[in-house]
């Protein structure tokens, strides 16, 4: 059965992003593009929507609030996240959907797969990424070589099943460390604990494109490590 596929492009002043990565993405077997803004004021929603994109200015702060919000809106029953700011290959967007029509509940574009790589690591965040992904495989039997990066295939339904809109997987981290983070980690997690089918293809991640990097490494490093551990006491 063929899939009903959106896409959602999620930024946040990503304007050089935008009209770099945008062109190329390959549209066909697409069937909804999303643009899920964090409010730019760069000129990334007038862009979008000057382009024929949808899009959805999120009206909480941090991304798991975005996806939130956005989920009543797609109209796929899969979904691609995908970051317009350079770091992700929109080339690689057949290949993952190609991966995802074996069978697999989750497919991830991995940055540490052979043939792959990462041009927007430093020392610290290739660390920890390693790191992160290591404990996630020790804790809950994963078998990942990039549980944290944002470009993945999915179906609709997943993150429901994997309880990714409940508040309590993240509210006690974020409050301790007053930050705000994603949900890909966590899917990678819960998807490991469920023994779903996951899947990976070797995708390079590019340096950024403009705008500014929005990683906040020691708060999120702290939170998500937290959330590691705390996920032992769940189904």
């Amino acid at each position: 059965m063929a899939l009903n596929i959106t896409l959602l492009l999620m930024t946040w002043n990503e304007i050089d992003g935008m009209r770099a990565i945008v062109p190329r993405i390959d549209r066909t077997g697409i069937d909804q593009i999303i643009v899920v803004d964090g409010g730019s004021n760069d000129g990334t929603i007038e862009w979008a929507l000057s382009n024929g994109l949808e899009v959805y200015v999120q009206k909480t702060q941090g991304f798991r609030h975005a996806y939130a919000e956005v989920w009543p809106l797609i109209r796929g029953d899969t979904v691609i996240t995908f970051s317009p700011d350079g770091n992700s290959v929109p080339e690689d967007i057949p290949r993952l959907i190609e991966k995802y029509n074996k069978g697999f509940d989750l497919v991830i574009a991995s940055r540490y797969l052979p043939g792959a790589g990462s041009d927007d690591d430093d020392a610290i965040t290739s660390f920890g990424n390693w790191l992160f992904t290591r404990i996630v495989n020790i804790l809950h039997g994963g078998a990942y070589t990039d549980a944290m990066v944002i470009f993945r295939i999915f179906q609709r339904e997943l993150p429901a099943r994997l309880d990714l809109f409940s508040d309590r997987h993240y509210s006690f981290v974020e409050r301790f460390f007053r930050t705000r983070i994603s949900w890909e980690p966590l899917m990678s997690v819960r998807a490991a604990r469920k023994r779903l089918k996951v899947g990976e293809i070797a995708s390079r991640e590019p340096p950024r494109i403009g705008g500014e990097r929005k990683l906040r490494v020691w708060k999120w490093g702290a939170a998500y490590l937290s959330q590691f551990f705390l996920q032992l006491g769940e189904d």
